[in-house]
């Protein structure tokens, strides 16, 4: 299957948006990108050291997904915790579906305990948690449960990407 349309799997840290992200990508027939290999080395050094990121710390990472949302349909991992941050890829690919994902803070914490990440502590869910804004029901975000199976996950969102309604 070939879809037409550019994903963006969001959600804050330990959600899941890599694996659902590049599972959800093989699923849809289309490329998976890592939204975190577009970070700048100095948004990566800021994080490694427990800093959250600030709006301007992360415009022009931004700026590198919104290129490669803009290019061709593709899956793409990205934290997108802000509305303003969602508005700004879509601009870029202004029919783009975005997967929402969420879980219990309790489930999120245990995920980021169970793993390493080269620069993103367990320090900054909380920061994550209190900087997103839940996608708005005019944004059309499919919201799923990420204390479901990957495999139940990957194919309700496969369902309700295939039936969605074309985007504004």
């Amino acid at each position: 299957m070939s879809f037409p349309h550019s994903v963006v799997v969001m959600g804050v840290s330990g959600s899941g948006k890599s694996t659902v992200g590049a599972a959800l990508a093989e699923a849809l027939g289309l490329p998976f990108v890592e939204g975190d290999d577009l970070h700048p080395e100095a948004n990566r050094a800021k994080m490694a050291h427990g800093i959250p990121l600030t709006d301007a710390d992360r415009a022009p990472w931004l700026d590198r997904i919104a290129d490669v949302l803009a290019d061709d349909p593709c899956v793409v991992a990205c934290s997108a915790l802000k509305r303003a941050y969602r508005d700004r890829l879509r601009r870029a690919a202004p029919d783009l579906l975005l997967v929402s994902l969420h879980g219990s803070r309790e489930l999120l914490a245990s995920r980021i305990a169970a793993r390493h990440h080269a620069y993103m502590p367990a320090s900054l869910l909380d920061s994550q948690l209190a900087t997103l804004e839940v996608p708005g029901a005019d944004e059309h975000p499919i919201e799923v449960d990420v204390a479901l199976p990957l495999a139940e996950l990957v194919a309700s969102i496969v369902a309700q990407v295939t039936n969605a309604p074309d985007q504004p």
